[in-house]
């Protein structure tokens, strides 16, 4: 069950994860390249669109990573290890950036907004790579498969 688990909570990291960090990354040139063109040209303002459709929809898809995370580590009996405290802080931290940051600055649209959006992406992802925990600290709170 914890492998099966597990597999579900890797997966869903990867398909819901790497998507909105790619396309919220992908945003801000988007928007300044749409700005500079005229409105016959307008593919930017469409692609700045379904970056912004990418990161809302993925972000929804993404809550299955917590709650598939909680539900492996309540079977593996690691819920109070620090490794996982920790995750779980930083998850936290990286959703609150993308929900009261990235998001909200897209649906502005805003050049000023795209300059300083830039760099929030990075940081969100920068989150969710310091939330994996080590291989030491696995090895010594995980329990051993069966």
């Amino acid at each position: 069950m914890s492998r099966a688990l597990l597999v579900l909570h890797v997966l869903a990291a990867i398909i819901a994860i790497g998507p909105v960090t790619v396309a919220a990354s992908m945003f801000p040139p988007a928007v300044r390249k749409a700005t500079q063109e005229s409105a016959a040209e307008a593919p930017s303002a469409t692609t700045a669109q379904l970056l912004h459709r990418i990161c809302r929809r993925y972000a929804t898809l993404g809550l299955a990573v917590p709650v598939l995370g909680m539900a492996t580590a309540a079977v593996m009996g690691v819920l109070g290890s620090a490794w996982l405290i920790t995750s779980m802080v930083l998850t936290a931290a990286a959703a609150g950036i993308l929900v009261a940051l990235v998001v909200p600055r897209q649906e502005a649209q805003r050049t000023t907004a795209a300059v300083a959006l830039a760099v929030i992406p990075g940081i969100g992802g920068m989150l969710a790579l310091r939330s994996l925990p080590t291989p030491q600290a696995r090895a010594r709170t995980a329990p051993q498969m069966p």
